[in-house]
């Protein structure tokens, strides 16, 4: 597979692309546990099919110390046993909040109030965010056709 684009070459997408690299900044220094983020990141990308983005995320999570069996399971996630309530609630919000147009109502309110459970109000616009932001990566990616396999843990801290 070969890119269509090159996001961070391109005058345009490099520019909004760095905007959004600058957004996750913003994620990683809120009270947001930063595995909850690798997560959530790890299960929109699944959803939306956007290779570069799983593979960055599965490295970037190993590489900081979080177990390959979780993250192997993270499509799986409920019926795994590897993960909290609070982490099953951010990942139930996450694909909802993936798959919009899934659901004429967006997002149930079970879903939001099992998450307010487990989040105060701060992360939870953490998280709101957060779903937002990788949705806007996976899709310039998927767009993009950034080809999967080639991402070095480390490599591209950006989302």
């Amino acid at each position: 597979m070969e890119a269509r684009l090159h996001p961070f070459a391109s005058p345009v997408m490099g520019k909004v692309f760095k905007h959004l690299v600058a957004a996750n900044r913003i994620l990683l220094e809120s009270t947001l546990p930063v595995a909850v983020q690798e997560l959530v990141k790890l299960r929109a990308s699944q959803i939306n099919g956007c290779g570069y983005c799983v593979d960055m995320h599965f490295k970037d999570a190993v590489h900081a110390g979080e177990e390959a069996t979780r993250l192997n399971l993270v499509a799986v996630w409920r019926e795994a046993t590897v993960f909290t309530e609070a982490e099953r609630a951010a990942l139930e919000l996450a694909e909802e909040g993936t798959r919009l147009a899934d659901a004429a109502g967006g997002v149930g309110d079970e879903v939001w109030e099992n998450a307010a459970r487990h989040y105060d109000e701060e992360q939870l616009a953490a998280l709101v965010s957060l779903i937002a932001l990788i949705n806007a990566f996976n899709r310039g990616n998927v767009m993009a056709r950034q080809p999967a396999g080639g991402y070095r843990a480390g490599q591209r801290h950006a989302l």
